[in-house]
């Protein structure tokens, strides 16, 4: 009986505290992790938010790449962190992805996080090597068909966007490519730049520059329409694959149990530094187009991404390694 008193006792202390600490937050610095690489499309949106939530906040905003396992490894750190608003998460589309295919997560992806808001959504672009003999999609099959088994495509990492956005072309056109993973999309940009792939799939913000600079040849976008910030370059459904449609999106997660009111802080910070036309203009010049809204609206769309995605994942069969 004193046991479970203690424990009562112990609790209410705990969340005494995490209201005191709700009361004067920030008073410190906040990590923000990111699970990927620099230069990917995680870490642009990330960089492009953080000035105006250090700002905004009054405390520094301190990113922290964490790359590793497609995400996974910071994505644990952040569930195991103190819920108290001092570490959060960028959240990109591939964690939709992670429950279907990775057997053991160390955590469960739709209870470890609180969500706070969506960020920014962008098309991933299909770009190749300007040595390879192809100018458009249609060009881009009739090589790989020609070529079974040669054409190379690099992607960040197992069960990433970048891999399953391949995936999906390969199994609407029956072409044959080499999945080459890498450790993060900046490595997979700096080898698809030298030469030593093909092609990929990856996030707009991540390749526009290189894109525009004769660096990488641009394709196709794979969203239904056309992104404002290459409106020149199609989409894969106008270049002959129909239905293709797929977007990558970036939102920001707090360890679950972080106070509301530190989430609605964040969330309405979130929110002013989007509508703040220096990071607007940032983002949209990286091709990712500004989200924003509740953390609510957040926390539905992410869980109806899992379980749209976890349909897609077994019935592709893909596992991660």
């Amino acid at each position: 009986m004193n046991n479970n008193i203690l424990s009562i006792g112990a609790a209410l202390l705990s969340l005494s505290g995490l209201a005191c600490h709700a009361q004067n937050y920030p008073a410190k610095p906040v990590r923000l992790l990111i699970g990927f690489s620099p230069g990917g499309g995680a870490d642009i949106v990330a960089r492009s938010l953080t000035p105006r939530m250090t700002e905004a906040l009054g405390q520094q905003v301190v990113v922290e790449n964490r790359p590793g396992a497609n995400g996974i490894i910071a994505a644990e750190v952040a569930a195991k962190s103190l819920p108290d608003g001092y570490t959060l998460l960028i959240a990109p589309g591939n964690y939709a992805f992670a429950p279907a295919m990775v057997a053991k997560l160390p955590f469960d992806m739709t209870t470890a996080f609180a969500p706070v808001g969506q960020i920014a959504e962008t098309p991933l672009l299909a770009v190749v090597h300007p040595s390879l003999p192809a100018r458009n999609i249609a060009q881009l099959l009739a090589l790989a068909k020609s070529r079974p088994g040669q054409l190379s495509y690099a992607s960040g990492g197992i069960g990433g966007s970048g891999h399953l956005a391949t995936e999906l072309l390969r199994s609407l056109t029956q072409v044959d490519l080499v999945h080459v993973p890498y450790k993060g999309n900046g490595a997979a940009i700096t080898d698809l730049i030298g030469g030593q792939v093909s092609m990929c799939f990856c996030t707009l913000p991540s390749v526009i520059t290189h894109a525009r600079s004769g660096r990488l040849r641009a394709l196709a976008v794979t969203t239904a329409r056309r992104s404002a910030a290459a409106p020149d370059i199609p989409t894969l459904a106008e270049a002959g694959v129909k239905d293709y449609d797929m977007s990558q999106w970036y939102g920001l997660l707090a360890p679950a149990g972080t106070p509301a009111a530190i989430i609605e802080r964040l969330n309405a910070e979130v929110g002013k530094a989007l509508n703040h036309p220096e990071t607007r203009n940032r983002l949209q010049g990286e091709g990712a187009e500004p989200a924003g809204g509740t953390a609510q609206a957040f926390g539905a769309f992410f869980r109806a991404e899992i379980a749209k995605w976890t349909r897609v994942v077994q019935k592709a069969g893909i596992r991660a390694e």
